[in-house]
């Protein structure tokens, strides 16, 4: 089993950045696609980005295509999402997760087992 935690939220202009790390415990994050989420009040989970075990591979939404990056160091445990030129829309509960299965990073949310405990990104127009 494996432990996530996010951090990096925060409040932001509109405009701004922002970088969000995902650290992982309890086991090798290597073995793991990665993905980020994010939902925001009254609305589902949807799929932000997502990143395959060896870094090699990566998939974005089309909201965060051009703005967000999705990155992972295994030697260190972590995954990162940089997010530039916020915008209002992008204000939600990010989250994290690993999926132990999938070669290839995914958009469905089903195909995540860990979860990390969310960060929130507030991003002011």
């Amino acid at each position: 089993q494996v432990q996530l935690v996010e951090s990096g939220g925060g409040l932001v202009q509109a405009g701004g950045s922002l970088r969000l790390s995902c650290a992982a415990s309890g086991r090798t994050l290597s073995r793991y696609t990665m993905g980020w989420f994010r939902q925001a009040p009254g609305k589902e989970r949807e799929f932000v980005a997502a990143i395959s075990r060896s870094g090699g591979s990566t998939r974005y939404a089309d909201s965060a295509k051009g703005r967000f990056t999705i990155s992972r160091d295994n030697a260190n445990n972590t995954v990162s999402l940089q997010m530039n030129s916020l915008k209002s829309e992008d204000t939600a509960v990010y989250y994290c997760a690993a999926d132990t299965l999938g070669a290839l990073p995914g958009e469905s949310s089903r195909a995540y087992e860990y979860w990390g405990q969310g960060t929130q990104v507030t991003v002011s127009s």
